[in-house]
């Protein structure tokens, strides 16, 4: 038998772990070189990784909700033939690779060859160091010497991506947060606390926790499971959770309201939507809306753009590449419509249309996800009147689009039955003023109120 390690590579820029959401095959089964082997979710995408050999399954390494740090072993092989040693050789990840750089930035210590091999937390030497860790760090910390706390704290601590951006966003050394996470880990919340202690002691720099201070990770909460039912926040709905706080939290959002008479709109695509039938394309109002939001992009450039609050900068975009917001079974995810100022009105029903099935069917490549300028989300019939949406950070614009209804509205001094769309936008008050956002707005309505001007104004 010929062992052959598996490790989780490094499946996109800035991702350091990713969670795992499924086996696609089972310990004991015969996989082929290529074969797809494990789901991983990251804060970018989810990705299908295949067996990078033929052999048979022999371990797995976490479960189902389990975090898995890049360049550690995600499965075992028996590939057989001595040509396999030279592969685990390859496959085997230095320690600069597998490793973040420090909060300070400074190199992270290496680590010594005597330490255990890198598991997943589900049973091998590791899972039972994490799951050990809180009671050692307590240990360690009451028998430490005073003002030794920083050499007993790891220089990496355990946490997710978002976690550490949101700490660098917050100004929070994570070496000086209390963890109270599954296994030592950070939590967003635990950050979020921190920073606002020590802003409310206007700790500069925060002084060193004590022992006390640092809970136990999985201490029991007494409930009573016939009256409540607690649910794991984890996968795309964790990515949410920390997403949609972390927007709330950073960008200043205001808001902006108006109404569209959108009956010339109807009447246009009425008149179009047999031709888009006979090339079997489903015409909905999405691609002139979309239309609409990048013509007005180009009159307000400093709309198309996204804050990069590390570096204290604006990046405004030259390309048009549109966030649509699309509703899962698993939650809210936004691909991309890209180069959506270079796709006709037929082009642009197509890829939503691809990109929405995919979506749902919980297919979306990690192409079609990030790097977005602008988004639009859309309720459909569940519209209602208002609700302004949470921009998509860094963002600093999204736009919310509502059931049209049939209401009464004034025409040429008489009262008529309109068709009526409710548009509410959220702007970034840190970057777009209120005179700016109101005129961004103002233009796509008078497209969408003109769709015969959105037509001509194609490039």
């Amino acid at each position: 038998m010929t062992r052959f390690e598996f490790r989780l590579p490094d499946i996109g820029e800035g991702v350091t772990e990713g969670e795992i959401v499924n086996w696609l095959a089972q310990v004991g089964d015969s996989v082929e070189e290529d074969q797809e082997l494990v789901e991983v979710m990251t804060d970018k995408a989810t990705v299908t990784i295949g067996a990078p050999k033929g052999g048979r399954l022999l371990e797995t390494h976490g479960r189902p909700g389990e975090m898995v740090p890049v360049g550690s072993v995600l499965a075992v092989l028996d590939v057989g033939g001595a040509a396999a040693s030279d592969a685990v050789a390859a496959s085997q990840p230095s320690v600069a690779e597998s490793r973040e750089p420090s909060p300070s930035g400074a190199a992270s210590p290496p680590v010594p060859s005597s330490a255990p091999a890198v598991g997943d937390g589900s049973g091998g030497p590791v899972g039972n160091l994490r799951e050990e860790l809180p009671g050692m760090v307590a240990s360690a910390v009451e028998a430490a010497p005073a003002g030794s706390f920083d050499a007993i704290i790891s220089e990496q601590p355990l946490a997710a991506p978002a976690t550490r951006r949101l700490a660098r966003e917050l100004g929070v050394d994570l070496r000086r947060v209390p963890p109270t996470g599954k296994a030592g880990r950070v939590t967003s919340e635990d950050v979020e606390r921190f920073a606002a202690v020590q802003a409310a002691a206007d700790i500069t720099p925060p002084s060193p926790p004590t022992a006390t201070a640092i809970p136990r990770a999985g201490t029991p909460i007494i409930t009573d499971p016939s009256v409540e039912e607690r649910i794991s926040i984890r996968g795309l709905r964790k990515r949410i959770f920390e997403n949609m706080a972390r927007s709330r939290h950073t960008a200043a959002h205001f808001n902006y309201v108006e109404e569209c008479n959108v009956g010339p709109l109807i009447a246009l695509r009425e008149r179009v939507r047999p031709h888009a039938e006979a090339q079997g394309v489903k015409l909905t109002f999405l691609p002139f809306i979309i239309k609409a939001v990048v013509s007005a992009l180009r009159i307000h450039p400093d709309l198309n753009c996204w804050v990069d609050d590390a570096q204290h900068e604006i990046v405004r975009r030259r390309t048009y590449d549109i966030g649509l917001a699309v509703a899962t079974e698993a939650g809210l995810i936004v691909p991309v419509v890209r180069w959506a100022d270079r796709r006709s009105i037929l082009d642009l029903a197509r890829e939503i249309e691809r990109l929405g099935s995919a979506a749902r069917a919980g297919k979306t490549a990690a192409a079609d996800l990030g790097g977005s300028t602008f988004t639009v989300t859309s309720l459909g019939k569940l519209g209602g009147l208002l609700a302004p949406p949470i921009i998509n950070y860094p963002e600093v614009g999204i736009m919310g689009v509502h059931a049209i209804k049939r209401r009464p509205v004034v025409r040429d001094d008489a009262i008529v039955v309109g068709d009526v769309m409710m548009l509410t936008w959220s702007f970034d008050h840190r970057i777009i003023d209120g005179h700016v956002g109101a005129a961004f707005a103002q233009e796509i309505i008078a497209l969408l109120e003109s769709p015969d001007r959105l037509l001509i104004s194609m490039s």
